[in-house]
């Protein structure tokens, strides 16, 4: 099933065919045939971020004073599409889509020329600390401080679930610099924390149920200068930076669950039409039939909506509605077809020799990162007056 068809947009013709080709060569040269033993680590070597720069799929949308190559979503969407159809979900998007889009939209021109060009060689690694371990979604209430000391903030407190946590070499930390402020997210700001800075530090990397190359970590801030030039944006407007930028973590998150959703359903298709048992194929039952036409059904829906929500997205437009009903009904849809599929293998599925099995277990957190689906649902129900 191919996606981008919307109209005006055609993520599978001109210079995004191109674009998309090259990306398709890159995952099979240089992540297909190693990401088994990434998986085994637990770590995705630097040398593959720096390569995925030199190849120009790193924040493919900066400025090409910065490295990049002031391209649009689309190509965004592209890396985001291949990465999870080839089941090779390096945390790319994470990088280039969620965490440096803050730094590009809200910094200095002097953090742009110190952070930039390096997160688009792959030189530097970003990350985003948000979560804490009393707090996720509700980041009005995180704990952690940054109380201002002269020309340095001191920060004090505990990050965990950090993707990217153990190789970055800048994280952006949610803190709070008015601790008293009421309402509680007017004092929330934004601070770029450098690897090696005293008293930053990353602590174990946490052992996952699925996406296992992927390091995720704790991470805590212990008397922990950083100057005051590391401020992203204004001081005490950091809530507002993170609610204008989740509607693209939220898109990135849904685009990645629906080609994953393709790639298990297109998997499965094969396997039940060339797997045997009484005599025919697996996909020859009725049930099981019936149960591919309604994956297939759920699917396509899927496209036809994640490929207008990306058309709007690169309009500019408000989709805040639109992507958090994405991002329940796409990431619950994505794992019903990760449950069905599985099924279909039979035993084989429950075996690490088919994509399947990872699928299924990296497929699991969709619907709970970058927002639950319970917490979609509240957001909606907003955006809905109710």
């Amino acid at each position: 099933m191919k996606g981008g068809a919307v109209v005006g947009i055609d993520l599978y013709g001109g210079d995004y065919k191109v674009f998309r080709d090259s990306f398709k060569k890159y995952i099979e040269a240089e992540l297909k045939p190693n990401y088994d033993q990434w998986e085994e680590e637990g770590l995705v070597p630097r040398e593959v971020w720096r390569r995925c720069g030199e190849n120009g799929f790193l924040c493919p949308w900066a400025e090409e004073e910065y490295g990049g190559a002031g391209a649009d979503f689309g190509y965004s969407a592209i890396i985001i599409e291949e990465l999870a159809r080839y089941g090779t979900n390096v945390m790319f998007p994470l990088h280039s889509e969620i965490v440096v889009p803050y730094i590009n939209s809200f910094g200095s021109p002097d953090q742009k020329k110190r952070w930039l060009p390096g997160c688009v060689s792959g030189e530097i690694i970003a990350a985003i600390a948000m979560t804490e371990p009393n707090t996720g979604s509700d980041l009005a209430a995180i704990k952690t401080t940054a109380i201002r000391d002269g020309d340095h903030y001191v920060l004090n407190g505990a990050k965990t679930f950090i993707s990217g946590g153990h190789n970055c070499d800048i994280v952006i930390a949610a803190c709070k610099t008015s601790p008293e402020a009421n309402p509680p997210y007017q004092g929330v700001s934004l601070i770029v924390v450098e690897a090696g800075t005293p008293g930053f530090i990353k602590g174990r990397r946490l052992k996952k149920m699925g996406l296992k190359s992927q390091d995720t970590t704790e991470m805590y801030f212990e008397d922990c200068r950083v100057p005051v030039e590391n401020l992203i944006g204004q001081e005490n407007v950091g809530f507002l930076y993170l609610m204008q930028k989740l509607q693209q973590e939220r898109l990135v998150c849904v685009i990645g669950a629906q080609a994953g959703a393709e790639k298990m359903l297109k998997e499965a298709v094969e396997y039940s039409g060339s797997r045997t048992i009484f005599g025919k194929p697996v996909s020859k039952f009725q049930h099981n039939s019936f149960k591919i036409v309604e994956m297939a059904t759920e699917i396509e829906l899927g496209r036809v909506f994640v490929d207008s929500l990306i058309q709007d997205h690169m309009l500019g437009k408000n989709i805040v509605k639109r992507v958090s009903m994405a991002k329940y009904w796409i990431t619950e849809m994505a794992n019903r077809v990760a449950y069905q599929s599985l099924q279909l293998y039979g035993g084989y599925g429950y075996m690490e020799e088919y994509p399947i099995s990872r699928d299924f277990r990296d497929m699991r957190v969709q619907n709970i990162y970058a927002g639950t689906t319970e917490v979609m649902k509240m957001i909606i129900a907003k955006e809905m007056g109710l």
